[in-house]
């Protein structure tokens, strides 16, 4: 794996975590910070235990939880954004 993607992955991470501390600690920042938290950083967490995939199967198959991660991320960040929890210019 492109040692590139792993590092974006990484950074990634910090951002969404460093993002998740700019929500407020109302019910809603929580719940959605959660969850953005747990699916931002859980990118980066696949696509490093793919790395030591005992099969090509079981590479790909951590690589595409790495994608529906992200997917899912997006949609947190849509929600966080068109919510106007924070300013858009902070989400895009």
């Amino acid at each position: 794996m492109a040692k590139d993607i792993v590092e974006r992955c990484v950074a990634y991470a910090l951002l969404t975590i460093k993002l998740y501390r700019e929500l407020d600690n109302d019910n809603v920042g929580q719940i959605l910070g959660k969850q953005l938290l747990r699916s931002g950083t859980s990118i980066g967490a696949n696509l490093h235990e793919a790395q030591g995939g005992q099969s090509k199967a079981d590479f790909i198959a951590k690589v595409s939880v790495a994608h529906k991660e992200a997917l899912e991320s997006a949609y947190w960040l849509r929600l966080i954004r068109d919510g106007e929890i924070l300013p858009a210019a902070r989400i895009d």
